[in-house]
């Protein structure tokens, strides 16, 4: 137990329950329509006026009862006939019975225990919303707004990534944290919000949130569906009837203080913090780092330089491959740069960025609430109504995540260019052999972990185009492409972490080189003609270069034929000194 202040002047205990302790007991019975409303003590020891159980002022919903109605069902002890919480009655499992009185009796204040995650139901639930009734698959928490969007917007087979709800788990926990320390919401029901929440953030609930990215373009119907499914889960942790909406509310208790307009955005942004930072960025500095590695290795190794596909002068193998790590370090330390406007969080803005119907200050108190909770460095966004009007911070990201693709499609590509033979091409890499390339040709080997970086990076290239034509498309005070340029992100960060992973575990990892065949291609270039230059002149170093080529001689008998001393030559075309000072290059000291 430990008390914490949220909101100057007003004080409230919390305490993080286990999955063994979330069971909801009405303690004596006495049914929901009986029970009194419960208040948080402000400054001064004034109740501080709250939505109660009900979400409104007064008893049992009308929409509950008509239902009860229509059904012709009797109220019992729970099961699939009645659509409630499977379990033992006063333990969360069972409806309770009202009995009409004239003075509602007081009873004590919910207390939260342990319900296993699940309905105990099968067949279909009646719910509800401002548009009249649906059936939903009584086995399911969510509700009738998340069965529209299923029924109107099932679209091919596009679903909203887990990771957005996962975050919006986070988003429902803060603000039920906040609002109930403000006072606004009371402290029980904020209580079964946050143990719902906790499951949602923990992936224990990902089953209940099946809707597709070609939705509306606000993000509303996810938002619901995350209301639904907590509010309804949170009822049966207090013993209340799936689809009743009591005792807590999708709306008026789980999307306190909040709209999908500033939420839905607030939820991409942890989204693509924890993705990038979690995910991608460690996997792409394990593959520079290993790349790095092997450049040590070769440092001394001398080979020839290609330009335009042509031979040039040499470098080592260890100066090219330092150059693949650097450009992959450079376009990692550009995506983490990116990151920091995804750290600018547009809740409190609620529908237009105005703030109505949030206290003031909730904006700040959120984004400090939510950086607590995660860990991540997060403030509230300096002007709500670009953060809600535009999803700048998303393109800048994608546009990050679009230069690591760029520097790993040059990688991927002159590896397996490299590699490519082994009798009739250049050869001078040598690939793990992970498995037979081909279905006809025996013993054939292929590059494939280049191939399948290749067609990421590809893709990721092509996804950011469609993040920047959608981020181009807020209207007024709203982008309402939201949905694809979340999947887009998430789904670029998840194969360039994976394509990361898996060409350095089984690709980079395993490169050896092909010593005589880097030596032979050395001895035999002309571009070596280069270091005769300074002495001879170009005109006179280019027509040695020719008359190697087109007589198909060595450069060293071609220049001997026009002039040049052996022993001039001997000493000056010496390929080690023509690759400058590769120790230096890459900051390690000679004895590496």
């Amino acid at each position: 137990m430990s008390a914490s202040t949220d909101f100057p002047g007003v004080t409230t205990t919390r305490r993080q329950y286990t999955d063994e302790e979330l069971i909801y007991d009405y303690g004596n019975g006495t049914s929901a329509g009986q029970r009194t409303r419960s208040v948080a003590t402000a400054g001064g020891g004034k109740p501080v006026p709250l939505l109660g159980h009900h979400g409104r002022c007064g008893g049992p919903s009308r929409r509950s009862g008509r239902r009860r109605r229509q059904s012709g069902r009797q109220l019992g002890t729970g099961g699939a006939r009645s659509h409630v919480a499977g379990g033992p009655p006063g333990a969360g499992g069972g409806p309770v019975t009202t009995t009409p009185t004239t003075t509602p009796t007081p009873t004590p204040t919910p207390t939260l225990r342990r319900v296993p995650i699940g309905t105990g139901a099968t067949g279909t639930r009646v719910e509800s919303d401002s548009m009249g009734q649906v059936e939903v698959p009584a086995e399911h928490y969510w509700g009738a707004q998340t069965q529209r969007s299923l029924i109107h917007f099932s679209i091919g087979d596009d679903h909203m990534p887990e990771a957005v709800y996962h975050a919006y788990g986070y988003v429902k926990k803060a603000a039920a944290q906040l609002n109930a320390a403000g006072g606004r919401l009371d402290r029980r029901l904020a209580e079964a919000i946050v143990a719902a929440a906790d499951e949602v953030i923990a992936g224990k609930l990902d089953a209940e949130f099946p809707l597709y990215v070609w939705q509306t373009g606000s993000g509303t119907q996810s938002n619901m569906n995350v209301n639904e499914v907590i509010g309804n889960r949170a009822s049966q942790l207090l013993g209340g009837e799936l689809g009743s909406k009591h005792p807590v509310h999708p709306n008026d208790h789980v999307n306190m203080s909040q709209s999908s307009n500033d939420t839905f955005p607030t939820a991409m942004h942890l989204a693509t913090l924890f993705a990038i930072r979690e995910h991608t960025l460690p996997r792409v500095h394990e593959l520079a780092d290993a790349i790095w590695a092997k450049a040590v290795e070769w440092v001394d190794v001398v080979k020839i330089g290609r330009t335009h596909l042509q031979d040039a002068t040499p470098l080592t193998v260890g100066q090219e491959w330092s150059g693949w790590a650097a450009q992959l370090r450079a376009g990692a330390d550009r995506l983490e740069r990116s990151l920091d406007g995804v750290c600018e969080l547009a809740a409190g803005g609620t529908a237009v960025g105005t703030g109505i119907n949030a206290p003031n200050g909730f904006g700040d108190a959120i984004a400090g609430k939510l950086a607590e909770l995660t860990g991540l460095p997060l403030i509230t966004a300096r002007n709500k109504f670009a953060a809600q009007g535009s999803l700048d911070a998303m393109v800048a990201v994608s546009a990050g995540l679009r230069g690591v693709a760029v520097a790993l499609l040059k990688i991927a590509n002159d590896m397996r260019w490299l590699a490519s033979g082994p009798r009739a091409g250049l050869r001078e890499l040598r690939l793990p052999a992970n498995e037979p390339g081909s279905s006809i040709m025996p013993g054939k080997v292929n590059p494939t972990q280049q191939e399948a970086m290749v067609m990421v990076c590809l893709q990721v290239i092509g996804e950011d185009s469609i993040v920047a034509g959608a981020g181009a498309q807020g209207n007024f005070e709203l982008n309402a492409m939201r949905p694809i340029i979340i999947n887009n992100v998430l789904h670029c960060a998840r194969i360039l972490g994976d394509a990361a992973d898996k060409l350095r575990r089984y690709s980079i990892e395993g490169t050896q080189l092909d010593r005589d065949k880097i030596e032979a291609y050395v001895d035999s270039s002309l571009m070596l003609v280069t270091a005769l230059s300074p002495h001879i002149g170009y005109d006179k170093a280019s027509a040695i270069a020719h008359k190697a080529d087109n007589e198909n001689t060595t450069l060293r008998d071609a220049a001997l034929a026009l002039g040049v001393s052996a022993s001039d030559f001997d000493q000056i075309i010496n390929p080690k000194t023509m690759v400058g000072h590769p120790h230096r290059d890459l900051g390690i000291d000679n004895g590496a």
